[in-house]
This record gives C-alpha cells, structure tokens and sequence, in this order.
C-alpha cells in the first residue's frame, strides 16, 4: 500500500477515535467536528471503492470503543466476537455511505448532501437488520453543547446533520470565500436556544425513583430474579418509613426500574408495599411474556400497563436461533411479545409517556407518547448486565436529547444506576452513582406544548431520505449527461 493510501486510512482512523471520544461520559462533544473535517480530507479525490474502505475504517473504528460494553456482557462466555461483529456491522453501514461520496462530491453544496448521507445510514442502522440498532448516532454525544438544542426542531437526525455538515463544511469551504457558510449550523444552534423552554405549564409533580440495586455478576443476573425483587421491595418499604419520618417529601408518583420483578395481575405482595406508600407506582417487571410498565396503585392494585415495542434482539426476540447459539445465552428463552400501543398511561393526575430502555434510542417510542400527550416522559431501564461501562451514561445521553427534543422532564430509573432526573432543556437535576442502592426524590414541570419535533418528527426523516437519495440520482444523471455530451463531440 502507498504511503498516500496508509495517510488516508490513518485518518480516517483518527476520525473515528475522534467521534468516539465526543461521547458521554465525557463532555468532548466538540471532537465531532474536526472529526468530520478529517474524515472529508481522507476522503477528498477517493474513488468510490477506496471511499467504502475509508468509511468502514472509520465507522469500525468508533463503534469498537463505543460498544465495549458488549465485550463485558458476553465477552466471559462468547469472547470478543459478538462485540467484534456487531461493531462490524454497524461499520459496514457507513461504509455503504461513503461509498457514495465521490458521486455526490462533485454537485454544488457537496457537504449538504455528504452529511444527508450520514444521516441516511443512521436512519438505515435503526431499521435493519431484526428492527436495526440505533446505538451511536452522531447527536447522542451532543447532548452538552449548543448543537443538542437544534433536537428541539427536528431531533437527532437534524442534529446530526449539523454536526457532520459543520466539518464537512470546514473541510471543504475553509480554502474557499464561502468559508462561512460552515458555521451556519453552528449557528443555528446557538439560536435554537430560545426554543428550548423549561418553564412548567401544568404544575410539578413529585417523583421519586427506587433504585434497587443488582449484583455485579453480568450474565449471573438471568438468576437473580428473585434478589432483584427482594431489593426493590425492601428499598420502597425504606422510602415508607423516610416519608413518614419527615426525612423525604410524600411524592405524586414512585417509578421501579425495568426487570425490578416478574409478576401478575395479582400480586399480594406489591399490592401491600404499594397500600404503605400510599403512592402509585409504576412497577416495571416481566409480566404474561411481556416487559412491561404497570401503574400499580393504592387499594386497587394493578392498573392499565404499557408493553415494550422494541425489544433487542438476540436477547428478548431471538431471530436466526441456530445461530444465535453462537453469540447469546437467551437462544433458548421463548420470544416476548412486543406491543403495539404507544407508551401512555395516566397516573397521579397526570399523563405519563414510557419508553424502557432500549426504547429511548429510536426516536418514533417517546415522539408517540410526547403526540399523545404526555407531560412527562419516564424510562425504566436495566443496566446491569454490562458492568461499570459506558452503556449506561450514553443511554443517559439519549433521554437527555429526548427531554429537548419533546419539550419535556424525563425520569430515568435505572436498576443499578445510574438513574437521573433531567430538566426539559436537558440538564441533569440529580443522579445516582453505578452498583449502589439509593433513592432520589425531586419535583419535576409538566409541560403540554407539542414542539416542532414532537409534530414533523416524522416528516423530517423522510426529507432527509428523499434529500440523500434524490442528491445521488441527480450526481448520476449529471455524469450520463456529461458523458454523453462528451461522445457527441467530434472527434
């Protein structure tokens, strides 16, 4: 290999470390955009083939570090490949992008329609294969700088969009006059603010979030049910005797973290720890073969539920068992069912919308709950099985974009940390550390006002879409009709 190709392959790789470092748990969100302005210098005058290499360089790169959590879940009984070949295949998305490069480069504003390709292959990576894997998406590390407040008007695909544009922009345009034009969605951001309100509209509610706790033993946990249960019930039956004691205000509404029980629509036992409260509670458990959130209240028990509609795959729906044998311990667990109704349930005079763990990283689950009404947004999640990684603060990440995104407070319950509350705008009122038990109780706004993401959400994927490949069929008929035009010339 030549020492230009070894040059641009290194690049590309530094890009990549580059994206990976702007992830939470640190606050380096602006590494994104000089990683974008060195991944357009590597690809600048490639091929369509090389552009693919450069892509999947890049995109391997990041993923590996990014879903090393992975590695800790599995890596004790499968070894590294389940971890290697999901960041594999996430790469391979990107590669499929880039390959595409050299074909929209040549069109006028080349870094408009570069970055609606990197847009298009997050969309793709959240669809397929099994429902996709939405992890990693530029706009879940941007959750401490100004280009997060752009969710508010279109969410994460705008903001990725502006993140990737900004360094393509620099890249391309820096040598140019139109070297400005770079910093128009930088720009944009920064004036995004105003948009993002805090302000409650429908009064506060108290909420408290029981976290449990659960053994650091990873993949020891599929038999731990029953200590997962034990520690949720003992940790209400702590926050009882705390408000009764004066030490913690009585709250509206209790949440559980997900897998905190199995359970039925009769359960004496959550029934006499709920009637002591003397708070609903959303417990969230395994239920009839469904992961589920369950507003339990006080003398009446179970209520209405919501059922979790994206379940992960190789872990809750098992596709391709034969081989799923070979990278999962969950082959032989029959399916859950997923549901079908957005997460909405009224509970404590007020309207809650769910979306459990997994859910938060696709953008249709809280957009439904936000359209349906919903004041406040909450998560229950399980965090447990994959150690003191990064899983659980990039998920993290992802509820603090939906609270600027929907306009609303979000709630994470989190089995063993780290669980948050978190103000519309996105900050972090109060948090827990990872592998402790705790309680945190606080007062949150409910807000009503439906914002432009919550709305056209929906509409602005399409665009996105229609804009990446309606670029790519015009750079086609383009180069047919300078090529012909070419021929026609005598020779």
């Amino acid at each position: 290999m030549r020492r230009a190709d070894l040059a641009r392959y290194g690049a590309a790789a530094l890009a990549g470390a580059a994206l990976a470092l702007s992830f939470p748990p640190r606050t380096l969100w602006w590494l994104a955009v000089p990683a974008f302005v060195v991944l357009w210098l590597a690809l600048k005058g490639a091929r369509a083939r090389r552009a693919a290499g450069l892509g999947f360089v890049f995109g391997l790169v990041f993923f590996l570090p990014h879903l090393l959590w992975i590695e800790h879940f599995l890596g004790t009984e499968f070894g590294p490949a389940p971890w290697l070949a999901l960041s594999a295949i996430m790469a391979l998305f990107v590669c499929a992008a880039l390959a595409l490069f050299p074909l929209v480069s040549r069109l006028p504003a080349a870094p408009v329609w570069a970055a609606s390709l990197f847009v298009l292959q997050e969309t793709a990576r959240g669809l397929v294969p099994f429902n996709g894997f939405p992890w990693g998406r530029v706009a879940f590390g941007q959750v401490d700088g100004p280009f997060g407040q752009l969710a508010v008007i279109g969410g994460a695909p705008l903001v990725t969009f502006a993140v990737v544009l900004t360094g393509f922009g620099l890249a391309a345009w820096l040598p140019r006059v139109r070297a400005g034009w770079a910093v128009v969605p930088f720009a944009a951001a920064l004036a995004a603010g105003p948009l993002v309100a805090v302000d409650a509209q429908n009064g506060q509610r108290t909420v408290a979030v029981v976290q449990g706790n659960a053994p650091d033993i990873g993949l020891g946990l599929l038999n731990s049910q029953d200590t997962l249960r034990a520690n949720h019930l003992r940790k209400t039956a702590e926050l009882t005797a705390l408000i009764r004691g004066g030490a913690l205000p009585k709250p509206d509404l209790v949440v559980w973290p997900e897998s905190a029980t199995r359970t039925r629509d009769r359960d004496p036992v959550i029934d006499r720890a709920v009637d002591d409260l003397g708070v609903p509670v959303l417990v969230s458990g395994l239920r009839g073969g469904e992961n589920s959130v369950i507003g339990w209240h006080p003398g009446t028990g179970a209520g209405e539920s919501y059922a979790k509609q994206e379940l992960v795959p190789f872990a809750e729906h098992i596709p391709l068992r034969p081989l799923a044998r070979l990278v999962t311990p969950f082959a032989d667990q029959q399916d859950l069912r997923a549901g079908t109704e957005p997460g909405v349930l009224d509970i404590a005079n007020t309207r809650v919308g769910v979306g459990i763990c997994y859910e938060v990283a696709y953008d249709y689950v809280l957009r439904e709950s936000a359209a349906a009404g919903a004041q406040l947004l909450v998560v229950p999640t399980n965090n447990a099985w994959y150690g003191r990684g990064e899983m659980t603060y990039q998920q993290l990440a992802m509820a603090r974009l939906r609270a600027v995104e929907h306009g609303r407070a979000v709630v994470v319950a989190a089995i063993s940390g780290v669980s948050a509350v978190v103000r519309p705008d996105g900050s972090v009122v109060q948090s827990t550390g990872m592998f402790t038990d705790a309680l945190m109780v606080d007062s949150v706004p409910l807000r009503s006002d439906v914002t432009f993401a919550t709305r056209f959400g929906g509409v602005i994927h399409v665009l996105f879409t229609a804009g990446a490949f309606g670029a790519c069929l015009v750079a086609l008929w383009s180069r047919r009709r300078a090529r012909a035009e070419a021929e026609s010339l005598p020779r």
